[in-house]
């Protein structure tokens, strides 16, 4: 099914009965992702999964997009449908987004998979700081951005022009603010070898939030999805 939201068609499904579940895929992903985590709570929850701008049969938007603009548009696709003070769920990217919309909406419970929100430093590579460096030089901008297609990180070389500065956008921009303003309960589930959302991430994160819980299990960034059957166990105990 399709809805205009701020001017832009939204992919989205809607299933089952009950109190809300709105699941947020994670960023190159769609519905698809989250759905074999909704279709087991069906018989007992509505579940609403969408697929944000940008991603799957969404349209992409006209302009690069923040984690804000996203939320407003959150925001706006849960008061047409209707949806009522959500348990929300987050895979990475999502789960940014769900910091934002939570921290200013009412929800039931959060849970996060996978979702780095405070900015660290890092030690950049020879690579990076190298470009970094030549696009300051008059004229080198056009350069940079050809460079980018061949050192930058595999989601960036995968996006279009617009969501490439939105991807610069969305991974520049520490959420911890929002996070700390978060007051109901969230469940942070992380997979133990998780290399694009480090399991020191979540620690920080923990300590941040006023009432959220670490679990780690074994995976990768897609932990959710290779221990399916314990997730919806730690979830069935959650909820």
């Amino acid at each position: 099914m399709k809805i205009k939201i701020q001017d832009i068609n939204v992919n989205y499904i809607q299933y089952g009965e009950g109190k809300d579940i709105l699941l947020l895929h994670g960023w190159g992903q769609n519905i698809e992702m989250m759905k074999p985590l909704g279709d087991n709570f069906s018989n007992r929850f509505r579940i609403t999964i969408l697929d944000f701008p940008g991603f799957g049969e969404s349209d992409e938007p006209q302009t690069a997009w923040t984690i804000d603009k996203y939320s407003s548009m959150l925001e706006d696709f849960v008061k047409e449908l209707k949806i009522k003070k959500p348990i929300v769920i987050g895979h990475s990217f999502g789960g940014r987004v769900a910091i934002r919309y939570s921290a200013r909406n009412p929800i039931e419970k959060l849970v996060l998979f996978g979702s780095p929100c405070i900015r660290i430093a890092e030690n950049l590579s020879w690579s990076v700081k190298f470009l970094k460096k030549i696009k300051t030089l008059p004229g080198m901008n056009d350069i940079g951005e050809y460079m980018k297609k061949y050192i930058g990180s595999r989601d960036y070389k995968a996006a279009s022009p617009i969501m490439r500065q939105t991807l610069v956008e969305v991974v520049n921009e520490d959420l911890s603010k929002y996070a700390r303003e978060i007051e109901e309960p969230t469940l942070l589930i992380w997979g133990e070898y998780d290399n694009e959302a480090p399991v020191s991430d979540a620690r920080e994160l923990e300590k941040i939030m006023i009432d959220a819980a670490l679990i780690i299990i074994p995976g990768t960034h897609y932990a959710y999805l290779e221990n399916l059957g314990q997730v919806v166990n730690i979830l069935n105990n959650f909820f």
